[in-house]
């Protein structure tokens, strides 16, 4: 028999335990966070390169290496919405875009993948977060959005 003490503490703990999920949840979609896909490893993947979709849709392609990522500057009209993929040809890379919410991890052999939308125009950065030798502070890479010329 449960007395009257055990029975407040295990319903605290419930209702704490259920306002802490609550609250990633919402946290989640009011960050309109996205979670990182994982995708089966293929050579293809070393090559870095922006591709065209169409219209509104870009893939860029990243290869982190010591101590850069290619491309270093990619060229994006506002609007867009670009899947980002990450390999590390090296060792482990982080890639992080200042004011984009974007966090993936470049892991040999492994491709990490997301979706961005660029609604304003600028200079986004991109800065590599996870400690990768002595050149790790200069590992940089620009994403420029800009207005479509006519």
């Amino acid at each position: 028999m449960i007395d009257k003490f055990e029975r407040n503490v295990i319903i605290t703990a419930l209702l704490v335990s259920g306002l802490f999920i609550f609250s990633l949840f919402y946290a989640m979609g009011a960050k309109k966070a996205d979670v990182t896909e994982c995708l089966p490893y293929d050579k293809s993947y070393e090559t870095a390169r922006v591709n065209q979709i169409d219209a509104h849709t870009y893939q860029i392609f990243y290869v982190a290496r010591m101590w850069n990522f290619e491309p270093s500057i990619a060229y994006i009209p506002v609007g867009s919405e670009v899947d980002l993929f990450l390999t590390s040809l090296d060792v482990v890379h982080g890639f992080n875009i200042f004011n984009k919410n974007t966090n993936l991890m470049g892991v040999p052999g492994g491709v990490s993948k997301t979706t961005v939308k660029f609604d304003e125009p600028g200079v986004y950065k991109v800065v590599c977060h996870e400690f990768c030798g002595t050149g790790h502070q200069n590992m940089q890479a620009e994403i420029i959005v800009n207005y479509p010329k006519k």
